[in-house]
């Protein structure tokens, strides 16, 4: 075994199978109600530690009974255990609070005596590259329990464990408070983001032009006017682009009667809308809509990247306001050509119409020739509308619950783009609009600013986190005491204890009836004792028949129920475990083979103390 890192003299590098038990835990079948109903045994599985940050766990979301404990691979884990997440994912720690099982997506460590609970604890929490490096698999890695005892462990005088474990607990709760303070700042600069969104769309933000007006002694065109110049111009654009089109197929209109073919734009029910501000008027979406280009869904089956193809916006490329780039998929022009109603000119409104509901942007003009997925919804506005006010309407917290209140569930919530083009809008006068849009960015770019610090702030706590833990677990976190115990010391004590009580275990098991209990699952079927080469050697004699040693140690030549010889497979891996480690020789006979321990009764393998 390599060192890691360097580590005091006074330090041991051993291995985490060597200070603890490594156990492993298992899923009673949930078709058997004895196994769960009324169940009082904890029952804790990776899911239980997602997103948990305590250090303790006491209980998970499910509980077992004593009989799903006994059907089953789990195994009652005593107070003090160490927990790990062996896949989905990989590296959650916590420590048993009480007695519990776990399912088997845990390999726990039951620690020795002399190795504190919460120093293996956090080393794992430091070593979570160490612990990774050790899984295998490629669509779902996992870490088997022999591979969690070969991970590399710095043993520390136990003296020097409580004073490390208690140091950084001092220094994580400080660090603690400083975190929990800027995480507050991040919830008041929400806040204040909503707060601001509000207080621009309720007409608060800066001085209306009615209030301007007053104080200036001036006159102002208040923005009904501005409607009905834009509904006029709306009918008038509509007009000459019918009259183009009978023009290009040779024919002249006789009368006005074509006129009615026009299609007023629906206005806004203001029976249940809130008082506007003095000047403002209410509008639909559709009245502020470009006559000749309506709302419009985007590309509905986009098709693979194509380098130099026309760029994509997703709904996932929107946010706060605005565009984010880094992620734009380009598709083929012929694609995108067959949507020609949302190729982008630039000025347009967006607003996400599957999943995240109401994200909203306004097109910059670099983006003109870009077009949008199905899931975003396009807004292009008449001129005389500035698009930043109306994506700041939409953007409002207030507008957005309300869009999201009209969504549906298909597979996600779905916002139809009819209730958008019917969808109210508070219109401002026209400077007024210019005046609200600078304010709101102004103050936007200062809660953006200091977000920006907050998010340093706490990049740096969680490096101090993992620094104060590298520092921990190389001895430079609290000072050696000389009068300690050395860990080669402690380490030697732990192999001793170990070694007394495998063999005990051994005697038992000698004197009990070689019949394990029954299995739930049916008559005939059993629970397996574990299968281990060393089993066979404690046999009293030297040179033991491989034959033997097979069966013996507890292996079977029975297939399992796909067919394959597990336990032979099982049993050579072994074999080659120990041949390497030196523990057992093959001695060669004419016609056969056997083993040979290397020593006269084969005890537990000692840990091993490479400094």
């Amino acid at each position: 075994m390599s060192n890691e890192w360097k580590i005091p003299s006074s330090w041991i590098w051993t291995l985490t199978g060597d200070i603890a038990q490594v156990v492993g835990g298992g899923t009673p079948s949930t078709n058997n109600k004895q196994n769960y109903e009324n169940g009082e045994i904890p029952w804790i599985t990776p899911a239980d530690l997602s997103g948990y940050s305590d250090k303790l766990i006491a209980h998970g979301k499910r509980n077992i009974t004593k009989h799903g404990l006994e059907v089953s691979g789990a195994k009652l884990l005593p107070k003090g255990s160490v927990l790990l997440s062996s896949r989905a994912p990989i590296g959650y720690v916590a420590i048993a609070a009480n007695p519990l099982a776990t399912n088997q997506g845990f390999k726990s460590f039951i620690p020795a005596s002399g190795v504190v609970s919460e120093y293996l604890y956090y080393y794992l929490q430091r070593a979570h590259s160490i612990v990774l490096s050790f899984s295998s698999g490629t669509t779902f890695p996992e870490i088997s329990g022999k591979n969690c005892g070969l991970i590399p462990f710095p043993l520390a005088p136990l003296s020097e464990q409580r004073r490390i474990v208690a140091e950084i607990e001092k220094q994580f709760a400080r660090l603690d408070e400083g975190i929990a303070a800027l995480k507050r700042m991040e919830e008041d600069l929400q806040l204040y983001r909503a707060s601001v969104l509000k207080a621009a769309c309720e007409g608060r933000i800066v001085p209306t032009e009615a209030a301007l007006a007053r104080t200036e002694g001036g006159e102002y065109a208040p923005a009904s006017v501005l409607l009905q110049r834009i509904l006029k111009q709306r009918r008038a654009q509509w007009e000459r682009e019918q009259l183009a089109r009978m023009k290009a197929l040779g024919k002249r209109p006789k009368d006005d009667k074509w006129k009615e073919k026009y299609d007023e734009p629906e206005e806004p029910n203001t029976s249940n809308l809130a008082r506007l501000p003095e000047g403002w008027t209410w509008a639909t979406v559709e009245q502020l809509n470009d006559a000749l280009r309506p709302c419009a869904y985007g590309v509905l089956q986009p098709g693979p990247d194509v380098e130099n193809g026309v760029l994509l916006i997703r709904v996932g490329d929107i946010g706060y306001g605005k565009i984010q780039r880094r992620n734009l998929k380009r598709i083929s022009p012929d694609i995108a050509a067959a949507y020609p109603r949302t190729n982008l000119r630039g000025g347009e409104v967006l607003i996400s119409l599957v999943g995240a509901i109401g994200r909203t942007a306004v097109v910059p003009p670099d983006l003109a020739g870009a077009n949008t997925a199905r899931a975003v919804g396009v807004i292009p506005l008449s001129k005389g509308i500035n698009p930043f006010w109306v994506e700041l309407w939409f953007r409002n917290p207030r507008k957005i619950a309300e869009m999201t209140s009209l969504s549906h569930e298909v597979a996600r919530k779905t916002l139809n783009l009819e209730d958008v083009r019917v969808a109210s809008v508070g219109l401002p006068p026209v400077t007024e609009q210019k005046r609200i849009v600078a304010e709101v960015e102004r103050r936007l770019r200062v809660i953006e600013e200091m977000e920006a610090t907050v998010a340093i702030n706490l990049a740096r706590a969680e490096e101090l986190r993992r620094s104060i833990l590298q520092r921990a677990f190389a001895g430079r976190l609290v000072p050696q005491d000389h009068s300690d115990e050395p860990a080669s010391q402690l380490l030697e004590r732990i192999a001793d204890e170990r070694w007394r009580k495998e063999e005990a275990d051994m005697k038992e098991k000698k004197r009990r009836p070689r019949r394990p209990p029954r299995d739930e699952k049916g008559p005939g079927l059993f629970r397996e004792e574990p299968k281990d080469i060393r089993r066979a050697l404690l046999r009293p004699g030297h040179g033991l028949p491989v034959e033997e040693a097979f069966e013996y140690g507890g292996f079977s030549y029975e297939p399992n129920d796909d067919g394959e010889f597990a336990d032979v497979d099982a049993f050579f891996e072994q074999l080659v475990v120990l041949l390497k480690q030196k523990d057992v020789e093959l001695m060669r006979h004419p016609d056969s083979v056997s083993l040979l321990s290397n020593v006269p009764r084969f005890p537990p393998r000692r840990p091993r103390t490479q400094r």
